[in-house]
């Protein structure tokens, strides 16, 4: 073996081995964590109604995946359906996929609770869309095959950056998962009346399903499928608010203060966060992290060129714009009309707690078959993203680990498109399991740590690869490490962990969400790493970047042309 294969091998192990180590302490401190979903969570009456129509949503679905597994013959159409989806249906994949259940039940709770600092995360999601489409889709798109790792592995020493790239999927896949699988054990308690380890199992189960057989082409239609139902339940929601009110939204409004115990309050930010950086640390981590999400970044080579990637980013951006619109009236809607309905609340809480008041919405203006479509919806929302996590973890392996270390780039195709689907079983396999061992965490923490890790390793990796010339394996490398290892440290010791989750009186540092400084620790050490390197791997970096600019700009085929002239 070579001394650069052993410093390679050396250096993935040393990066496999800290980001196992910063994971296991990022979720084990949680162990102690307080109820997943904010009040009590008893299991409900079961919900006939929403079971029929997830049983439907689930038997069209399967159909689906049975249909794409005829279409999935290789680990290009596994992985991104053959580059064959057009920008509209893409849009709204991505849109499906990024339209969580945490997202409608979520954000709808916080304005019950908060009123207008209910949208500050809102806020911050659709402040990454613009800047993925004008800043990353089109080089993205331009130098990459399947994911984000193949656009950095193009400019940075292949082997000990696929690791890098490898390790910052897994670890974002892996804490979303957890999050996405105890929120949907909790959920589904909730709204079906289903028990926890059911609705985990299921999930796992039908996920599975859809990827090992589907692939992406699958994936992409359950998340179009989900994205409809999804905004067209909003739509209705809305609509039926507004009927109450009217067509009236200052009527929503003044009938939501007149109703809330902080009146007026709830119109100005200031009640759920008065201290603006606290706000500004959610909006960095929920902006920046969209941009560092893998499957997320994914989806961007589903499309066939540089136009119908930008198109996707901006169909997306426009359906997920139009549901936060939508949520805004449905926040204030259950402001507006749940108070009116004492029953509702048991000692002064909403029974099941704040993320139950859309659903009780949903049954206050459109009866239980309203109330058992949305749940169904809400259902459907988390089998699509943790469908789309999945994809992006088995690419991870197969493909960056397998086809692009191991096999130096030349795997043998039914191998990998074999291993693909053994690591997706794999994957789903412990996804059930670690949403049963969580299931008393805290989701809202565990959701904040994937976006918090994106944005400090993924994204600061990308962006200097692709729009620094200067930079340098070392200095990414460190970057990354260094960026995982502050995000870690400062979520621990902060409110949620050291005080909610340690029991501590006061918290060492003050923010949950602390992308704000971890970023730019990040870009800070690979710079300057970067900037004291003068290694012979150094000075090839930072020549791939001339070499490769002109294919970020235009494409393969074009920058082929352009380099003749």
């Amino acid at each position: 073996m070579s001394h650069s294969a052993t410093t390679a091998r050396s250096a993935a192990t040393t990066v496999f081995a800290a980001v196992a180590l910063l994971a296991a302490l990022a979720t084990s401190s949680l162990a102690t964590a307080a109820g997943a979903v904010e009040g009590a969570v008893e299991q409900q009456p079961v919900n006939t109604t929403a079971i029929v129509m997830f049983m439907i949503f689930v038997v069209s679905t399967l159909g689906i995946s049975y249909w794409s597994s005829k279409q999935t013959r290789s680990s290009s159409d596994f992985y991104t359906a053959g580059g064959n989806i057009s920008g509209v249906q893409n849009g709204t994949a991505i849109a499906g996929d990024f339209m969580s259940a945490a997202s409608f039940l979520g954000i709808s709770g916080l304005m019950f609770a908060y009123g207008f600092d209910g949208l500050i995360f809102a806020i911050g999601a659709m402040a990454g869309w613009p800047m993925l489409l004008f800043l990353l889709a089109k080089r993205i798109r331009n130098m990459g095959s399947y994911t984000f790792t193949d656009v950095v592995s193009l400019r940075l020493q292949r082997d000990k950056i696929r690791v890098v790239g490898i390790g910052g999927t897994i670890t974002v896949v892996v804490m979303y998962l957890i999050a996405q699988m105890v929120g949907a054990g909790k959920l589904i308690q909730l709204l079906f009346g289903l028990p926890y380890e059911t609705a985990v199992i299921t999930v796992g189960v039908l996920v599975i399903a859809y990827v090992t057989f589907g692939g992406m082409l699958a994936t992409t239609w359950v998340q179009i499928i989900k994205a409809v139902l999804l905004l067209s339940g909003a739509t209705i929601i809305a609509f039926l608010v507004l009927l109450e009110a009217g067509f009236s939204f200052d009527a929503v409004l003044a009938g939501a203060v007149a109703n809330h115990p902080r009146g007026e309050a709830i119109l100005n930010p200031g009640v759920l966060y008065n201290d603006p950086i606290q706000v500004a640390t959610v909006l960095v981590s929920m902006a920046f992290g969209i941009l560092g999400l893998p499957h997320i970044l994914m989806r961007l080579f589903t499309v066939a060129n540089i136009k119908e990637a930008k198109q996707s980013v901006f169909v997306a951006s426009t359906l997920i714009g139009y549901f936060y619109l939508a949520l805004i009236i449905i926040g204030f809607g259950t402001i507006y009309l749940l108070y009116q309905q004492p029953e509702l609340f048991v000692d002064g809480k909403i029974i099941g707690g704040g993320n139950m008041v859309a659903i009780h919405l949903a049954n206050a203006v459109g009866g239980d078959l309203l109330m058992g479509f949305m749940s169904a919806v809400a259902f459907a929302t988390i089998l699509a993203v943790v469908a789309g996590l999945t994809v992006s973890g088995a690419a991870a392996i197969s493909h960056d680990l397998y086809a692009g270390i191991i096999c130096k780039g030349e795997p043998d195709a039914a191998t990998e498109l074999r291993i693909t689907r053994i690591t997706t079983v794999a994957i789903g396999i412990i996804a059930i399991a670690l949403g049963i061992l969580f299931q008393k965490e805290n989701v809202a923490f565990l959701a904040a740590m994937p976006m918090v890790v994106a944005a400090s390793v993924n994204f600061p990796v990308l962006f200097m690869a692709l729009f620094w010339a200067g930079t340098t394996t070392r200095g990414a490398i460190w970057g990354a490490v260094i960026g995982l290892i502050a995000s870690v440290v400062l979520i621990v010791i902060g409110p949620q962990v050291w005080v909610s989750v340690l029991g501590n009186e006061q918290a060492l540092f003050p923010y949950n969400y602390p992308a704000l400084f971890t970023m730019p620790i990040a870009f800070a050490v690979t710079y300057l790493v970067s900037k004291a390197d003068r290694s012979e791997r150094a000075a090839i970096d930072r020549q791939n970047y001339h070499d490769l600019l002109i294919r970020s700009e235009y494409g393969t085929d074009q920058a082929l042309e352009v380099a003749k002239h």
